[in-house]
């Protein structure tokens, strides 16, 4: 899919570092969840993150959560169990039931951010080709998957569901190969909890990601849309390079 251009967002967002530099995370309020707005934080290095009853609050923790793909390594139990072929895995084929069942509970995490507006936001997103999702299929049942937004050479990981035993962990398993094969140098995951530090994820400080943010950004973003098309069995992302000759690298 191809990136396109959103319209000027009307909100312009602060630097977290100047407005919190005792990196207590919470970095404005209010605005709204349109396509442009979501953007717009993100290029600053804020996200969204609040309860159903408070108002909308912009985030930039300190210190960073992230994964870097190139030093990810599968798990020996994941990799069992993707040898089996019991599944298979897409890359936006479905983003709105991605979303969908994200948006309920997760046995990882108390409650969920996702609303009707987030999803809204994050759709037009996926409209404009700023935004992904991974998806895992049992014959034609969805039964896991993550979603998140791509921008230059960085994926910002936003959510992710599973209905079977390690099928997220296999949607994050593609994207990490993807983007190995896409030279991110990193992937943000936002927040750490106990799931993301299992799968290897790692603390960055807040200054060190905003710079590689800056630095990404001005990258051209690879074109997935060859990899869209495909359907990949579990048992292929397990080898050397799994989207070579895929992706283009613009």
């Amino acid at each position: 899919m191809t990136q396109r251009r959103l319209p000027r967002s009307p909100y312009l967002f602060p630097d977290p570092q100047v407005v919190d530099p005792t990196g207590t995370g919470m970095i404005a309020t209010g605005g709204d969840l349109a396509p442009a707005t979501i953007l717009t934080a993100y290029r600053q290095g804020l996200f969204p993150w609040f309860s159903e009853d408070d108002p909308i609050c912009w985030w930039s923790p300190d210190p960073r959560c992230v994964i870097y793909p190139d030093q990810y390594r599968p798990s020996k139990s994941l990799q069992r169990n993707m040898r089996k072929n019991q599944y298979s895995i897409t890359l936006s084929q479905d983003f709105s039931a991605v979303i969908q069942a994200c948006s309920g509970a997760r046995s990882y995490a108390d409650g969920t951010w996702i609303n009707d507006e987030i999803i809204a936001g994050y759709t037009g997103l996926h409209d404009a080709g700023l935004a992904h999702s991974i998806e895992v299929w049992e014959d034609s049942t969805l039964v896991g998957g993550l979603y998140g937004v791509q921008l230059g050479e960085l994926f910002f990981g936003e959510s992710m569901f599973s209905l079977r035993t390690d099928v997220s962990k296999m949607a994050f398993c593609f994207l990490m190969k993807l983007c190995q094969d896409s030279h991110f140098p990193l992937v943000d995951c936002q927040l750490p909890n106990d799931h993301l530090m299992n799968l290897g994820a790692t603390t960055l400080p807040r200054a060190d990601f905003l710079k590689q943010l800056h630095a990404s950004l001005k990258k051209q973003p690879p074109d997935w849309s060859t990899v869209q098309d495909q359907r990949f069995d579990t048992a292929q992302l397990l080898t050397d390079a799994p989207f070579s000759g895929l992706i283009n690298q613009t």
